[in-house]
């Protein structure tokens, strides 16, 4: 089987799940239909070569994330649109305060044309869609590829990425990245040390034991940003206990946090608060101080996204050869394989329904998801796409050769769960909350997951809230 047909299947089984959005916005985000686009609009004709009608001399304003992958990546992606609309102008921004910087111009009516709305201050995708405030990217998904012969845009992506910010039957938000989460580690550390990545639970404790003795301190996490911990934590328990558990607390059901599977997570996590395994002062560490820890071998194990060899490339030392693995195995009744990991698409992209250029909005996500712009991401930023089949040919870094080989070795066993997407205040705020109080030895698993029960039904009570089910 080629990595194609195993990144496809992997997919197919649930890895990219239907997302939905965030919370509420207290105003109104000027939302608008195909024939309210906020005033003057750039339309071209349409043509077998510009099968999305954009304007050739029409201005394009293009707004990204300042985060993990910076925005290099998206500059070369302006280039390339630039070499087929040479008479266009590119405005180009970058922000880490996506909602601070943006909101205000979605409310008068005058967003930009492309908006990488991600981080920790993106705009809540529950108001954007609630208020009609995105234009639909169907027609993106029917105009061929711009260098794939033969195929539409659609068919060169991996099963599940329309499914992945499609709402109520429209594809709104374009999630460019695959990623995939799991615990990272040294290969070097590990091999100069003579140790093996643990399979089981068992053996994660004995060997976080054995790191200990050796001056090292097996754990470190991002303690301003807690939640990184609650992803091992969900894995456990969703490996242990099958899908089910994932889908029980996306679908907000009564008590969800506090099944046997949650239950027995939490119990085996809270052994690395208790004895001691997590570097001193993490709870006061930000995500990039503790990826640095990690980096300089202050500790062997992190909990991360595939963004972290992108992230931290300009302080990993060489050789340092960081690698992904899934979660050890709580037990041997695991339903779930060792080998089964986590992941799903992200990275989320979206055209305002009142940008003034829309279709070259469009035509930006369609350089993008050329095979030229999937692999120019790549390369830059040690990140895989949702373009299918673009790491052939591609020399990946050590980090994201790992991702590859653990999708690789998960198949069809992969999982995500989808409730941080539903109700981002639920991740972002009240679980966030309670795992800093549990990480840091301020609170039993018990009182743990009480607190992310509570976060929960606290979202599910809310009637202002607009509610999901995840099948």
């Amino acid at each position: 089987m080629n990595r194609r047909d195993i990144l496809r299947r992997t997919a197919a089984a649930g890895l990219l799940a239907t997302p939905a959005a965030g919370l509420l916005t207290g105003c109104a985000l000027g939302g608008g239909d195909e024939e309210d686009s906020g005033g003057e609009t750039y339309v071209g004709t349409k043509t077998a070569e510009n099968p999305l009608g954009v304007k050739e001399d029409a201005p394009l304003e293009v707004v990204i994330f300042n985060g993990g992958f910076g925005e290099e990546y998206a500059k070369a992606h302006e280039a390339m649109y630039k070499e087929r609309y040479p008479k266009a102008e590119i405005k180009h921004s970058a922000t880490q305060e996506i909602n601070k910087t943006l909101q205000p111009r979605f409310v008068d009516g005058t967003p930009p044309d492309v908006v990488n709305n991600s981080g920790a201050g993106q705009i809540d995708f529950n108001g954007l869609v609630s208020q009609n405030a995105l234009a639909d990217l169907g027609e993106l998904l029917d105009a061929p590829s711009l260098d794939v012969p033969g195929k539409t845009v659609r068919e060169t992506l991996l099963p599940g990425a329309v499914d992945v910010g499609s709402y109520d039957g429209k594809f709104l938000v374009l999630n460019y990245t695959y990623t995939v989460y799991g615990i990272w580690y040294s290969t070097k550390l590990f091999a100069d040390r003579g140790w093996e990545y643990p399979k089981t639970w068992d053996e994660h404790i004995a060997l976080c034991r054995e790191i200990k003795k050796a001056g090292i301190a097996p754990w470190t996490y991002a303690g301003k940003h807690p939640r990184y911990m609650s992803w091992p934590v969900l894995s456990t328990a969703v490996k242990l206990g099958g899908l089910d558990v994932a889908k029980a607390i996306d679908n907000l059901e009564p008590n969800a946090w506090k099944s046997e599977a949650m239950k027995a997570a939490a119990d085996a996590w809270y052994q690395i608060v208790k004895d001691g395994f997590i570097l001193e002062g993490s709870p006061g560490l930000d995500h990039i101080q503790s990826q640095t820890a990690w980096c300089q071998g202050k500790a062997a194990f992190i909990s991360c996204g595939s963004w972290l060899e992108s992230e931290q490339k300009n302080v990993t030392p060489p050789g340092f050869n960081m690698s992904v693995a899934p979660t050890p195995s709580l037990s041997s009744g695991d339903k779930l394989p060792f080998e089964a990991i986590r992941g799903t698409a992200g990275e989320p992209f979206m055209v305002p329904a009142k940008a003034k250029n829309r279709a070259g909005g469009l035509e930006y996500f369609r350089t993008m998801l050329s095979m030229k712009g999937a692999q120019d991401f790549t390369r830059k930023v040690s990140s895989l796409t949702v373009v299918a089949n673009s790491t052939q040919g591609i020399e990946l870094p050590f980090g994201l050769s790992s991702v590859v080989k653990a999708l690789e070795a998960s198949g069809a066993n992969g999982f995500n769960w989808v409730y941080n997407n539903y109700y981002r205040k639920l991740e972002r705020e009240l679980v966030d909350a309670a795992c800093g109080e549990f990480f840091s030895g301020r609170s039993t698993p018990a009182e743990f997951l009480d607190a992310c029960q509570k976060g929960a039904d606290q979202i599910a009570a809310d009637s202002s809230i607009k509610k999901y089910r995840r099948a």
